[in-house]
């Protein structure tokens, strides 16, 4: 009983430690994946949830460090390619779904969690299209696992091709599912990165409202015995907060030392993030995700991830 409240105790100490300047946010992800493998993270906590949790605040942090011009300028000078990824994701799913035979709802949600904004759009598709819950969680199982691998590969692939701090912003913010992830690879390659792959992939996340639209729409035209779809799901307030942030510091400059303040403790909460999606991954979570869905899951993400890379290289 010593030793189990003891390995507690490390866990709960590291996961403090992660928001000082001693650990810097690439370790803060070692660990937390060591904490994983041995074992150590309390029941009582579930990574997972306070990864969503934290980051909606550190999110609303970092939008004190945006130049609004900057932020603008990256929203409307990629949303044409933003609305071409979505639909190219959406697509190659649809036409992976039908290769390989695969259950076709598991298939649709893990298509809408590559095109738009991983486990967030996962979650909103669900209801509309009365997906079980087996399926949503095999869907979350893949993309939960590809935004692991994301968080090791994006930032080591950007330093081979030499992305500039605001092309790998842009590729984070196009090519990798979660939000969580997007941001964490950014703030491990650079602080302008950071703020073009933030703003450019809350962009991005608004599109689950028309998605779920369409999707209620179709589901109710292919099962018109079926009660009326969920409601349309809000945008989400860290969103909304996250762009007052950025207005605020933008129109009432006198307030600049508490919003490096802000900003800057946002910073280390996000290596705190980091810890904790470390801690979430377990060989569970791949068994959960299972063999087909992960590879259409992979194939999928790998053409989207390595078709914007072609984009990112080449649009200068």
């Amino acid at each position: 009983m010593q030793v189990v409240a003891l390995k507690h105790i490390i866990f709960l100490f590291l996961a403090l430690l992660s928001l000082t300047p001693l650990i810097s946010s690439s370790y803060a992800l070692v660990l937390g994946l060591l904490m994983a493998l041995l074992g150590w993270v309390p029941p009582q906590i579930n990574p997972s949830a306070w990864v969503k949790r934290l980051l909606a605040i550190a999110i609303v942090g970092l939008g004190f460090g945006v130049n609004l011009s900057v932020a603008l300028e990256a929203s409307i000078n990629q949303l044409g390619l933003l609305i071409a990824v979505i639909v190219s994701a959406l697509l190659l799913g649809w036409g992976l779904i039908r290769l390989t035979r695969m259950q076709p709802t598991t298939g649709a949600l893990i298509s809408a969690g590559t095109a738009i904004c991983g486990g967030s759009a996962i979650a909103a598709l669900a209801p509309a299209i009365r997906a079980r819950s087996e399926y949503i969680g095999v869907a979350l199982a893949c993309v939960f696992v590809l935004n692991a691998i994301a968080l090791w590969v994006f930032p080591a692939v950007g330093h081979f091709f030499q992305l500039s701090q605001q092309q790998f912003g842009v590729w984070a913010a196009l090519a990798i599912h979660d939000t969580s992830s997007v941001v964490a690879a950014a703030e491990l390659y650079g602080e302008e990165s950071l703020a073009v792959a933030t703003t450019l992939k809350l962009t991005r996340a608004l599109a689950i409202v028309p998605l779920v639209f369409v999707a209620a729409w179709w589901y109710r035209r292919q099962h018109p015995e079926a009660e009326a779809a969920s409601k349309l799901p809000a945008i989400p307030l860290f969103i909304v907060l996250y762009v007052l942030a950025i207005v605020i510091a933008e129109f009432i400059p006198q307030g600049e030392p508490l919003y490096t303040f802000a900003f800057q403790g946002a910073r280390h909460l996000l290596a705190l993030c980091l810890f904790l999606i470390g801690a979430s991954l377990s060989v569970t979570r791949l068994q959960q995700a299972g063999l087909k869905p992960i590879l259409v899951a992979t194939v999928l993400w790998l053409m989207i991830a390595s078709g914007t890379l072609w984009w990112v290289l080449h649009s200068a």
